[in-house]
């Protein structure tokens, strides 16, 4: 049977699920087995298996590569530099590029509210334990990454396709072909959804409240009135306005290919990372005698809980695995290590050398969550913004008036505050972010959906799923989609079963050519 025929099967019991168990079924991939009452009375009970599989993952390859993510940082900064680049290898974009256009797609909205969310529900300490999946999410990406790179499919026109589709297929052989279809399909829904759906509304969300903040009255102006379109569904001018522009943005730019993805990713990563992080540290600056003592806010509310926090909450260790757990989901979708997105962006890098590309791959969950989501978060905590969260309201200050906060409007709310002494217009920097950050990440998101397509219908379904990607952007911008918002998360973590199945029945592998790598002194080979 053909990959073709083989995701009609497999897009046909996705249908039939919905169809049966609605959205809410879907919903549930990130909550099971919480979200029964028999699981949930147990504290472990309560963790997602998802984190289990993740973290667990994360760890065992850790230990299987010796911390490669530790002793082969420098190297991995190196072979960034372009010190290893060789235009005469194999494949579409150099080592930075594929870093960029890997970077594009994790570092987004999660950086922005995914940060504020963990510490809104699980508190300063919350920050701590993203760290820690940071750190075994590194090994993750070295290991996903280069195994991309080991089975990645060289075209006759010189260009590559890869991903973990092809090293499971391949590398595990036909019996798990059915593995590497579901991989695909569901790379292609989540492209969609969570890639594109939810990059395109929020920014359209954004800017139009924007607007309707600075006119006299939304509600009767020509750009902000929302118009009845049909049942619930209204739109406005705004809406329409913003989605006719994002969505030329996009199609500009995927239209072209990866190696113009790559191109433009090289460009708008770094500056959109070094915006943020700049802002950031003026604020940090300004705040500089508040640092340390956050640092040690962390460590505390991660380990051991203040008195008043535990008493109200019922027990140190129901803080400590409430804080542990918002921050272990949080710095897993922020990073999205295991997951298999960036090993197909990470594919197409000039390398002969599998391992070289993995050691680069790695540096991407040191750079998205160690560094800009700390930088996010050390400003949250340090300004006080922290003070407007369920958190605090609940565990410390039950008599606290003020505004709550979550998500992108807590995040915006402290560098309003932090660069108040500066100017008036801090929260601006995070509109700027999350328009620059999503719109980042729909176009590497467009490039996974397309390599996904491409493996289960050819090279001719590509052309038809960037056009359509495009129109989705633009609806998308338009209308609020809860549901496929759902359904495209839910499509992450089913991505996420089949890659670390291979992973761990790869590991010997995997072990093999980085000792083969780094005992024959290839690291220092160009």
């Amino acid at each position: 049977m053909s990959n073709s025929r083989r995701s009609v099967v497999v897009i046909g019991i996705v249908a039939l699920l919905l169809i049966m168990g609605g959205v809410d079924f879907f919903n549930k991939v990130w909550v099971f087995p919480g979200n029964f009452e028999f699981f949930s009375q147990f504290l472990l009970g309560r963790i997602p298996l998802m984190v289990y599989l993740l973290l667990g993952t994360g760890i065992f390859m850790a230990y299987r590569l010796g911390f490669i993510q530790l002793r082969k940082l420098k190297h991995s900064f190196e072979v960034i530099s372009g010190k290893y680049d060789h235009p005469d290898d194999e494949g579409d974009l150099t080592h930075f590029q594929a870093l960029s256009a890997a970077l594009s797609a994790t570092v987004g909205i999660g950086n922005i509210a995914g940060v504020a969310t963990a510490i809104h529900y699980g508190g300063p300490g919350a920050l701590f334990w993203m760290w820690v999946t940071a750190l075994f999410g590194m090994g993750l990406k070295f290991s996903e990454c280069t195994l991309s790179m080991v089975y990645r499919k060289v075209h006759a026109d010189g260009s590559v396709s890869g991903g973990p589709m092809y090293y499971i297929e391949n590398g595990l052989g036909p019996r798990f072909k059915w593995l590497a279809i579901a991989f695909a399909v569901f790379g292609v829904i989540c492209s969609f959804g969570t890639g594109n759906s939810i990059q395109a509304f929020t920014v359209s969300d954004q800017i139009y409240n924007e607007v309707a903040n600075l006119v006299a009255n939304p509600d009767t102006h020509f750009l902000t009135r929302q118009f009845q379109v049909v049942g619930a569904f209204h739109v406005s001018l705004m809406q329409i306005f913003n989605g006719l522009m994002l969505s030329t943005i996009v199609a500009l730019v995927i239209i072209g290919g990866i190696k113009r993805i790559g191109l433009v990713a090289s460009r708008l990563a770094p500056f959109m990372a070094v915006f943020y992080v700049t802002a950031a540290t003026l604020i940090l600056l300004a705040n500089y005698d508040q640092v340390i003592p956050v640092f040690g806010m962390i460590f505390t509310y991660a380990f051991n809980p203040p008195a008043e926090i535990a008493g109200v909450a019922g027990g140190s260790l129901l803080v400590i695995f409430n804080t542990m757990m918002f921050g272990v989901k949080r710095g897993l979708f922020s990073n999205e290590s295991g997951q298999g997105s960036a090993a197909i962006a990470h594919a197409t890098a000039k390398t002969k050398y599998p391992v070289r590309e993995g050691i680069v791959a790695m540096s991407g969950p040191f750079i998205d969550t160690l560094i800009i989501c700390t930088m996010t978060g050390l400003v949250i905590i340090s300004t006080g913004a922290w003070h407007h969260t369920a958190f605090y309201l609940t565990n410390l200050d039950p008599s606290f008036s003020g505004e709550i906060y979550n998500s992108s409007v807590l995040t915006a709310y402290a560098f309003k505050t932090g660069l108040a002494w500066l100017f008036d217009y801090g929260d601006k920097i995070v509109t700027m972010g999350v328009f620059l950050f999503a719109i980042s990440t729909a176009i590497s998101w467009s490039y996974y959906g397309d390599r996904c397509a491409e493996y289960l219908w050819g090279k001719k379904s590509i052309p038809l799923c960037r056009w359509a990607f495009v129109l989705a952007h633009f609806i998308a911008a338009i209308a609020s989609l809860e549901a496929i918002w759902t359904f495209g998360d839910a499509a992450l973590g089913f991505m996420t079963f089949p890659n670390l199945i291979a992973l761990i029945l790869l590991s010997p592998k995997l072990v093999a050519m980085s000792r083969d790598y780094f005992d024959r002194g290839l690291e220092r080979s160009t």
